[in-house]
């Protein structure tokens, strides 16, 4: 045991060491033009005469044409460069829906609710509480009413219609008194919720609860799982490029009232266990002078589909079962779909967001394995040299534990994923923006901060959003953030097993 110890003593010093001798190289490559022009000027200062000066400025006097020609266009050239640039696209707020405790499910509550369902064999209540017991949840998540009244329960559309009222309207309410916009200035409107797609549309709803102006564009994304939330922003980026000084607002939501399975296949009973109710809403912006009422400047918007792949397209899978009951099941797939996915997502992403320090090392290691057939590990990029903060989808705990190694994160990066897990559950493609609002809530997000949101979702589909912190944040000046009133409590420790007494 001692010698042991002994050894991992030994290994610190030379880790410490290493660390040190990368953050040197970081510095010196990414200052490396600095380090190079400073002493170069300095030397030219040195070496010119007064005289020189004054025989620069004679010549220029002599050409004077050629002076104004080149400035000239040299302005053309710039305004044209300005014009033809895409429009920013700025996050005015966002708001995260938090329901009243009226739809509070404890982990037992769960329990107790799910014995209620006759359907369940013994086996597959005890599989989901196992289940529970190890997904990293608190006694604080939320359910629909109906997954929560006693008879259970009213499967109808009306009561998801007024499940997905709650939440939507909830979350817009909140953005709207936050920003002071009019709905009616608002030009494009895009709402995501994977499972419920009711006729009229969810974005229908919102257009007559708020009364939108006719000519907003309009959409409604179906299908496209926990990621959707990445791709509607994406989309509102494209929309803002071709349509000038205009509002996008953006909803992301699940509906669980009429997704809940009561079968016995056991990757169908998976979901039953992880998805909680919660919303989102997002005001984004094209105008320049909202820039500085702005919160984070979207800098990088990026989508990876893997549907090609069959492996990819069927691990997340809505379905019958062979009892003809109709569920989503999870693949035993989906963790090795998902980390193939980042793969390709961050080789595309890595050389938009990476320092130059980076870049070079991953491609002296890929020539090194691919062309030179050296046996050596993959380089894997140090992306905490690209990103202050990371939001990673709170999909289940093992997906966040897979991406804490692969990425090699801290737990300090980790713990806003792991607290929104812990404290709203599995919110689907709104996950992201309760991510976000912890770190705010922390007072983490400081100007100048840079976030990479990573999103998942059925298809198979790896999403990314890269923002920038416009300013800091005061958790003093902010309303309604849903960590409210607790966030001193966080972080709190989540054991591997939490047993649920029942």
């Amino acid at each position: 045991m001692g010698y042991g110890n002994n050894q991992v003593l030994d290994k610190e010093p030379n880790s410490i060491k290493l660390k040190y001798v990368k953050l040197g190289y970081h510095y010196l490559i990414s200052n490396a033009m600095y380090l190079f022009l400073v002493p170069l000027t300095l030397a030219l200062a040195y070496n010119l005469s007064v005289e020189d000066f004054i025989h620069l400025f004679d010549h220029l006097k002599l050409n004077l044409v050629i002076v104004i020609l080149c400035t000239m266009l040299t302005v053309i050239s710039a305004t044209l460069y300005f014009m033809s640039r895409p429009r920013q696209v700025y996050l005015l707020n966002f708001a995260c829906y938090k329901p009243d405790s009226s739809n509070l499910c404890t982990r037992k509550t769960f329990i107790q609710q799910t014995r209620l369902v006759k359907d369940f064999t013994e086996e597959s209540l005890a599989f989901q509480k196992k289940i529970l017991e190890r997904s990293g949840y608190g006694e604080k998540t939320y359910a629909s009413k109906a997954h929560l009244e006693i008879p259970m329960f009213d499967l109808s559309v009306k009561a998801a219609r007024k499940e997905a009222e709650q939440v939507m309207f909830g979350a817009i309410d909140e953005l709207l008194a936050k920003t002071g916009v009019m709905s009616n200035d608002i030009g494009i409107l895009i709402v995501n919720c994977s499972l419920f797609n009711p006729t009229p549309s969810l974005s229908a709803m919102v257009m007559n609860r708020y009364k939108l102006r006719g000519n907003i564009a309009s959409y409604n994304l179906s299908g496209m799982g926990c990621s959707a939330g990445l791709i509607s922003i994406d989309l509102a980026k494209r929309l803002l490029q071709v349509r000038p000084n205009t509002y996008a607002l953006v909803v992301s939501m699940e509906s669980l009232t009429l997704n809940g399975y009561v079968g016995n296949s056991r990757s169908m009973l998976i979901p039953n266990c992880l998805f909680r109710m919660g919303a989102a809403a997002v005001l984004l912006s094209n105008r320049s002078s909202d820039r500085r009422h702005s919160k984070y400047q979207l800098v990088h918007t990026l989508r990876t589909h893997k549907g090609a792949d069959d492996k990819g397209y069927h691990c997340v899978f809505q379905k019958e079962d062979p009892d003809k009951r109709l569920g989503v099941a999870l693949s035993k797939d989906l963790l090795a779909v998902a980390g193939e996915a980042l793969k390709n997502n961050i080789t595309t992403l890595g050389p938009l967001v990476l320092p130059i320090s980076e870049q070079i090392l991953f491609l002296v290691n890929l020539i090194a394995r691919k062309i030179l057939k050296m046996k050596m590990k993959q380089y894997v990029p140090d992306f905490k040299l690209a990103f202050e903060h990371f939001c990673i989808h709170a999909g289940g705990r093992a997906v966040l534990d897979e991406l804490e190694k692969n990425l090699q994160l801290s737990e300090w990066h980790m713990e806003p994923s792991r607290m929104t897990l812990y404290r709203f559950g599995n919110t689907s493609s709104s996950s992201l923006w309760y991510e976000l609002a912890y770190m705010e809530a922390k007072g983490r997000i400081k100007k100048g901060d840079r976030a990479w949101q990573i999103g998942f979702g059925s298809g198979f589909k790896c999403n990314s959003a890269v923002w920038r912190a416009l300013r800091t944040i005061d958790l003093a000046n902010e309303k309604n953030n849903p960590w409210m009133g607790e966030i001193d409590h966080f972080p709190v420790h989540v054991p591997e097993v939490s047993p649920i007494d029942f």
